[in-house]
């Protein structure tokens, strides 16, 4: 089965800092897209890739004067939905946003939440990656196809790790994986992890056979060679990382992660607008242009209620894939 974004499936934006608010003396009050006392909540752990493409967003907006101010902070728990929950009880508060993606969209329907991203201001999506397939430096599977013979031959033994709740990017991937090569899902040993910062550990202590998480998260581990990489689950190499896409390993899945904003519910249309050209300010400077590149992340920037279309359909692709995959 081939998947791939837009419509495919596929997990964080803005920046996750522990210390003082940002300051900059940039334009981005003379421009309009400062937001004096925005407040940007990141629904899972530090080390994950909503954190990394936070932290990431957070310095280029400072370093493109982009904005003024912004106060960044962590609520995780139960995939992104407790985070979720704070955003729509703060209805009508413009100066709050939620960095979320894919793993929020699963976990709502795995979680069976409360509160839907129906119930949430779409802002934007910003960014697209691949999803990579890891394991220890030390593991005895040097090859994709040493993992996957492995893997068949006893699937309830390799335990899989992934940074997201069942019904997430990092649970998809892995599952279609699976099905690709003739294991059965409902056979895969997944343990899901609040974020690849939390999956990191037990992959690097051989707690779980492999990984599945985004690349820009194990870029740094991968290039020290705490990790080694086996495969990317995108339709394309991944430029600077020796390692073969799924496909052409004989495996028919294609598979990318998203990331976005929402904001919480009731915001007026000039409200809402700011969040907009906010970011739409800082998807245009070269700071940020320059970070997608070095990531390995794709430009996927839609805003709005285009946006909001798209949240509707993968929430409608999750809950379709996870019936096809008898889970």
């Amino acid at each position: 089965m081939r998947l791939r974004t837009p419509l495919a499936l596929l997990g964080a934006a803005l920046l996750v800092l522990v210390g003082p608010p940002l300051l900059t003396t940039g334009s981005g009050a003379e421009s309009g897209t400062s937001i004096p006392g925005l407040r940007l909540m990141v629904p899972n752990t530090p080390g994950g890739g909503y954190d990394i493409t936070a932290r990431t967003a957070a310095k280029d907006a400072e370093d493109a004067g982009v904005t003024r101010s912004v106060e960044v902070f962590n609520l995780p728990g139960a995939g992104g939905t407790v985070g979720l929950t704070r955003l729509v009880n703060e209805r009508g508060n413009g100066k709050l946003a939620m960095s979320m993606g894919l793993g929020v969209v699963g976990a709502v329907r795995s979680n069976h939440a409360p509160r839907t991203l129906a119930d949430t201001t779409p802002v934007a999506r910003l960014t697209e990656e691949q999803d990579v397939v890891v394991v220890a430096k030390d593991s005895p599977y040097r090859t994709i196809g040493d993992l996957v013979d492995a893997w068949k031959a006893a699937p309830g033994r390799l335990p899989v790790g992934g940074g997201s709740s069942p019904g997430g990017p990092d649970h998809l991937a892995p599952m279609l994986m699976a099905q690709a090569a003739g294991i059965a899902p409902k056979d895969v040993n997944y343990i899901p992890f609040d974020g690849g910062g939390e999956l990191l550990a037990s992959i690097l202590g051989n707690k779980v056979a492999f990984g599945v998480s985004g690349v820009g998260e194990y870029r740094d581990q991968i290039e020290a060679g705490e990790l080694r990489l086996l495969a990317v689950t995108g339709p394309e190499r991944v430029p600077g990382l020796d390692a073969p896409t799924l496909k052409e390993s004989g495996y028919d899945v294609e598979f990318t992660n998203w990331r976005g904003v929402v904001a919480p519910p009731g915001l007026t249309d000039a409200e809402r607008g700011k969040l907009v050209r906010l970011l739409e300010a800082l998807h245009d400077s070269k700071e940020w242009q320059e970070s997608m590149k070095r990531n390995g992340w794709d430009d996927a920037f839609l805003t709005g209620d285009e946006f909001g279309a798209f949240l509707a359909a993968e929430d409608e692709r999750v809950m379709s894939v996870l019936k096809e995959l008898g889970l």
